[in-house]
């Protein structure tokens, strides 16, 4: 199937596939690496803690930097700490002078160059392509994306057979590709952002921004907390070696398993774009990751759990397009940039800090209540949100406000 969009979409594109498969690859290597020095379960939820922090203390930053420079410069910047980071842990690792503090403190400066480069990137991507194509496009982008999720944590538990060097040097060559292709995106049309002074106005604007918009409130808060009870994925290294007894490799096909299930369906949703009903499909999908989080959290086969891990994968994938369509193309450009800082600090905490709170619960009533805990959590979060955020259950379609049809 051919892409949408244009020269520079498709460098874009590709960069952030190869950063998806470095990030992936980085992950399951520090997650193995961190279970095995320190066999706890908390200790892997101290590392999603690790690269929350950064983002909750420099987000709001981070999107006015976005706004105010230019965002591919901040992008090819970000890329060379992460290789710096990853290369910091390769050495180490070859030395044997590898201990899980500097393991936490090279995790803490990838989480602080993946908050400045995430608002970048969400800044730029409306700016490469028409707003017509735009939900087709991040369909794409989300689809081949996930593709690299899939591949990286495979290849990731295979090279780790082998020793975390060479996983982490294969971690630190794609973050050198991605930088090198986000340096090479020429804008055409897009003209580049406006420096303004830093203000505690112009610092919090994206806060007031999103609090005036319901529908994108509503959105990015169901998301927010629904994956943060629902962080299944966070204990994987304890289910891979305790549970189903699949060790490295099992562990990087189970990490490739909601990957799998979310590039599947945005192949439908880049040839069949979801046209009406919108907000009633986005919080189905929010259910269905709650259901397979439960699935997944009380199987004991490896089958089920790979395809419960599918299915959760497929239902965060539609609600990531219907959320981040309605945020860009509700969003002027000059205020993309504090507005996806925000919205990083919502998926930040839902992502990393609820690695956190899934080790934390695992430590205290194990690792099987911790998921069926957060598996039901997710699914009353649902239920509660179409009652307390009505307008965002009935949007019908994605389209910009200034194209929305006459009643």
């Amino acid at each position: 199937m051919r892409p949408p969009g244009n020269a520079a979409f498709t460098r874009y594109w590709i960069a952030e596939t190869l950063l998806a498969l470095g990030q992936e690859i980085f992950m399951v290597a520090v997650g193995w690496q961190i279970y095995d020095l320190t066999n706890s379960a908390l200790a892997l939820g101290l590392i999603g803690l690790a690269q929350f922090l950064p983002q909750l203390l420099l987000a709001l930053v981070a999107g006015h930097v976005a706004d105010s420079f230019d965002r591919r410069r901040i992008t090819t910047v970000c890329q060379i700490v992460k290789f710096s980071a990853t290369a910091t842990l390769a050495i180490a690792s070859l030395s044997g002078t590898l201990g899980s503090a500097l393991i936490y403190a090279c995790t803490a400066a990838f989480g602080a160059s993946h908050t400045f480069q995430q608002p970048a990137l969400r800044a730029l991507m409306p700016t490469l392509v028409e707003r017509g194509i735009l939900p087709q496009c991040i369909a794409w982008n989300s689809g081949v994306r996930k593709a690299a999720i899939i591949a990286g944590p495979a290849i990731g538990g295979l090279i780790y057979l082998i020793g975390p060097v060479p996983a982490y040097a294969a971690s630190a060559l794609c973050f050198l590709g991605a930088g090198i292709f986000l340096a090479g995106i020429r804008l055409a049309h897009a003209a580049l952002p406006s420096r303004e002074p830093m203000t505690l106005q112009s610092l919090f604007g994206g806060i007031a921004f999103i609090r005036s918009k319901r529908v994108i409130l509503g959105a990015i808060s169901l998301d927010l907390f629904a994956v943060l009870l629902g962080g299944a994925t966070a204990l994987l290294p304890v289910f891979a070696r305790d549970i189903l007894d699949a060790g490295p490799t099992g562990l990087g096909l189970l990490r490739a398993a909601p990957a799998l299930g979310a590039v599947l369906i945005s192949l439908v949703l880049v040839r069949l774009p979801l046209d009406h009903h919108v907000g009633r499909v986005m919080f189905a999908s929010v259910a269905t990751f709650g259901a397979a989080t439960l699935v997944f959290g009380l199987s004991e086969s490896f089958a089920l759990s790979f395809g419960a891990l599918m299915v959760l994968g497929a239902a965060d994938m539609v609600s990531v397009v219907i959320r981040t369509s309605l945020v860009q193309l509700q969003t002027p450009d000059g205020m993309r940039g504090r507005v996806a800082a925000v919205s990083s600090i919502f998926t930040g905490t839902s992502n990393h800090l609820g690695q956190f709170e899934s080790g934390v619960v695992a430590a205290w009533f194990g690792t099987v209540a911790s998921v069926v805990i957060g598996g039901a959590g997710t699914l009353l979060v649902a239920a509660l949100w179409i009652q307390w955020f009505p307008a965002l259950w009935r949007v019908d379609r994605l389209v910009a406000p200034e194209e929305t049809p006459p009643r």
